[in-house]
């Protein structure tokens, strides 16, 4: 595998932006794999014809499913970084190469595009969905957060290896949420590269949810925190961005 690097896009009804996505990847990666998550709109006849390895699941698992098992399939591939962003054209993969130059300069660093500079573009509800996220992730993780809601990341193999079952098995948007926890808790820097807020007009409405999906990643939080004794050391250490 050229490089070590593979490219997992998890795609959920993306007929009108999968493909451009993963031709854009593939000209930055080399490698991509898109798993397709039981969509019923023709996004995997999108792919016909391009070097992508594409996964279909026979039913619609959710993204952190989605993502778990393109991931799976890079490791199993021997893949020493994985790098995964959205189908619905909400990251630039454009923008790899600067994710990739912070993985370069800290390999064992998780590298987070971060969008939430630019919060004037994002719609509002998911704007401060983040970031009451942030806040309660941070504490837990006991580091500082930018974006807890980025799917752009570069993560390290390391890490991948060390994640418990039980995370692998997370719901929904709550695996890329317990990740974060998780490396904070590891010692695993977080590494954050400003990336522009993009919300494609040709994309289909989010499947993010601003208040189940938030009230599960409390839910997670929560049992992390008091499953600690709140861990106010780590509330202190991600108020003063260690």
């Amino acid at each position: 595998m050229s490089g070590g690097l593979v490219g997992v896009i998890p795609a959920y009804n993306e007929v009108a932006t999968v493909r451009d996505v993963a031709e854009r990847a593939l000209a930055q990666l080399p490698e991509v794999i898109v798993v397709d998550d039981g969509s019923t709109d023709g996004t995997a006849d999108m792919l016909a014809g391009l070097p992508v390895t594409l996964v279909r699941n026979p039913r619609n698992l959710g993204k952190a499913a989605s993502l778990w098992r393109g991931i799976s399939l890079a490791l199993a591939e021997g893949a020493r970084a994985v790098v995964t962003l959205d189908a619905d054209g909400q990251h630039r993969p454009e923008d790899i190469p600067r994710l990739l130059a912070a993985h370069r300069r800290d390999p064992a660093a998780l590298v987070v595009g971060a969008r939430l500079h630019g919060g004037a573009d994002i719609p509002t509800e998911r704007y401060y969905a983040n970031r009451f996220a942030n806040f309660w992730i941070a504490w837990a993780a006991g580091q500082r957060m930018q974006d807890t809601q980025s799917g752009f990341r570069v993560y390290p193999v390391p890490l991948l290896l060390a994640l418990p079952p039980r995370v692998r098995r997370a719901a929904s948007f709550v695996f890329e949420s317990e990740v974060l926890i998780e490396a904070g808790r590891r010692g695993t820097r977080l590494e954050w590269v400003p990336i522009p807020a993009i919300y494609e007009p040709r994309g289909r409405p989010s499947h993010f949810r601003p208040i189940v999906d938030v009230a599960l990643i409390t839910r997670m939080v929560a049992w992390k925190l008091l499953s600690h004794g709140l861990d106010l050391r780590g509330l202190f250490r991600s108020l003063r961005g260690a």
